[in-house]
């Protein structure tokens, strides 16, 4: 008795997990849903100092969801959401200072979101992404310019995309306004901040 109930246990795990990979693979090609490999994407920027110099940093906690029709790049719906809190500079004094409310204020506004308006393709694997970004309390449509590195299948039978995101934000623009000026007139800390993002999406085989 006690292995007859085992054998119908086995068989009914056995059909549930095919009835779970069998919905997964129908929400897939219908929805069209796109996961971001984070171990091998990157939400980065980079600043002038003083004019003679720059800056780098990232932020190190993030969330993007990806909706697409296939591998059809402009029918994309894109979300970004960062912790503003996790920007890092590898400098810890300096990144304490950026999360004060002389530049992000993360107590009060702790997150940055980006979506997506309209992706529109402007060359051979060449893309404009238009989309409204929220910073700082305050929403501005921005356009930026993706490159699709390509597509491939990996070992595993997983198709994956490889992007990267240029452009440059006006921190003014978002009421980001802090620092000075040198004896020459030039910004001790630049005023249009160049993004420097990469992100590898996959879908399951």
């Amino acid at each position: 008795m006690v292995r007859r109930m085992l054998r119908w246990r086995g068989l009914w795990l056995v059909a549930a997990g095919g009835l779970l990979a069998l919905g997964f693979g129908i929400r897939q090609r219908g929805g069209g849903e796109w996961q971001v490999d984070k171990a091998h994407s990157r939400i980065g920027f980079r600043i002038q100092h003083m004019g003679i110099s720059e800056v780098s940093g990232e932020f190190k906690n993030w969330d993007m969801t990806v909706t697409m029709q296939g591998e059809d790049l402009t029918t994309a719906q894109i979300r970004l959401e960062i912790d503003a809190a996790s920007i890092d500079t590898r400098n810890a004094k300096r990144d304490e200072h950026l999360r004060s409310c002389d530049f992000f204020c993360v107590e009060k506004y702790p997150k940055i979101i980006f979506t997506s308006t309209r992706v529109r393709k402007v060359g051979d694997r060449v893309y404009e992404l238009e989309g409204n970004l929220t910073m700082h309390g305050q929403t501005h449509p921005v356009q930026l310019e993706v490159i699709h590195n390509g597509t491939v299948k990996d070992p595993w039978g997983n198709t994956r995309a490889g992007f990267e995101v240029r452009g440059k934000l006006d921190r003014y623009q978002w009421g980001i306004t802090y620092g000075g000026k040198l004896e020459t007139g030039e910004l001790t800390i630049g005023r249009e901040v160049e993004l420097d993002i990469h992100i590898e999406l996959v879908r399951g085989g």
